[in-house]
């Protein structure tokens, strides 16, 4: 077998011009760029899972740090106490500050005067948090996928192609880039004050549903306009109607789409800090949502929010070595967290793709 002619005996070889130096080099910058952003976001994700992970695991066994996952978050003192220094939380402290006074009374001695330092949100856990951020999510995302869902299946489906609709198409567009300070505002007008929900879980559910409403509906819409159209004729044909048409010949076979705006969705209502310090977060709790006399007063009670909590400890507080850990520790729960949830959609998707295909 004859070797292939050089380039420079082959006619055909693409000849190095000025235009095609100029696009090798736009190439490389565009990727450098892409390779530069991808080194940016993996040393965060590796910074938060390496100084996390020292506050969530541990090197004995069970391995995990259990009070971390089932405490409520605490004021930490750090104090000495016979040449060793101790670290406890709020009702650790109290504890053992009322038995050392106990002990001394009764050896016939004053109380002793414990000098600590106190840290405020740098002990216990962050069980009611992460408690507050799945209902959020789940009570959040269920509104918006239903009234999501049935404004696609209007506007796809029994829409006419009027200029209200065209206008209607607009107006959900431009509210998917409005900032999420401005729903938190409008949710704390509507939710919290007109409609007198107070500060609540179910003013948050609805806040963050309208917040991610316009994905939904366009994704959802774009899913159901890609099923062929095929099948709503066949099936109108042998005389069902059109809801039993959308019902069972099209929806099923777009609910893969709509599950993927979903996962958008809980990315972005489970990250979201402002709506929820407006509408739903408390920045400490005494006690969880069902906690109540009455089961429908936990829709009007206040949340732990991972997020929220994540600020007040970031940004509100005084930062130091012990406030670090809770930090990090909270950071590194919030990602497994929403990985968790969005995971869970992407298997059911997948599962919902395997079984309805065309």
């Amino acid at each position: 077998m004859s070797s292939p002619l050089p380039d420079s005996a082959n006619p055909f070889a693409p000849r190095p011009t000025p235009a095609r130096r100029l696009e090798g080099a736009v190439s490389w910058i565009f990727r450098i760029a892409t390779y530069f952003v991808l080194a940016c976001g993996l040393s965060i994700f590796a910074t938060i899972f390496w100084k996390g992970s020292a506050t969530v695991f541990r090197a004995e066994f069970p391995f995990v740090n259990t009070a971390f996952f089932t405490q409520a978050p605490e004021t930490l003192y750090v104090f000495e106490w016979q040449g060793e220094k101790r670290e406890m939380g709020d009702k650790e402290f109290r504890v053992f500050r009322e038995a050392e006074a106990a002990k001394a009374a009764a050896e016939g001695r004053p109380a002793p005067v414990i000098r600590a330092d106190s840290y405020a949100h740098s002990a216990g856990g962050i069980f009611p948090n992460v408690v507050g951020t799945v209902l959020l999510v789940v009570g959040s995302m269920t509104i918006a996928l239903t009234l999501g869902v049935c404004a696609a299946i209007y506007l796809s489906e029994y829409a006419r192609d009027t200029a209200a609709v065209r206008l209607i198409r607009l107006a959900i567009l431009n509210l998917a880039g409005v900032p999420s300070i401005v729903f938190g505002l409008f949710g704390f007008g509507m939710f919290v004050i007109f409609f007198d929900w107070n500060v609540s879980l179910l003013a948050g559910w609805f806040t963050l549903a309208f917040m991610v409403l316009p994905v939904i509906i366009t994704a959802s819409e774009e899913s159901l306009k890609a099923v062929p159209k095929g099948f709503r004729e066949g099936s109108l044909a042998l005389g069902a109607t059109k809801w039993q048409t959308i019902r069972k010949n099209v929806l099923p076979y777009a609910l893969p789409g709509i599950l993927t705006s979903s996962i958008l969705g809980i990315a972005r209502v489970a990250g979201e800090t402002a709506p929820i310090m407006f509408t739903a977060a408390f920045v400490i709790s005494d006690r969880l949502p069902w906690q109540v006399e009455k089961f429908s007063d936990m829709f009007f009670q206040g949340v732990m929010a991972l997020p929220y909590h994540i600020y007040v400890v970031s940004s509100k507080i005084p930062q130091n070595e012990y406030t670090e850990r809770m930090q990090y520790g909270t950071a590194f729960v919030f990602l497994f967290t929403v990985g968790l949830i969005a995971l869970t959609s992407i298997l059911l998707r997948n599962k919902l793709r395997g079984r309805y295909k065309w």
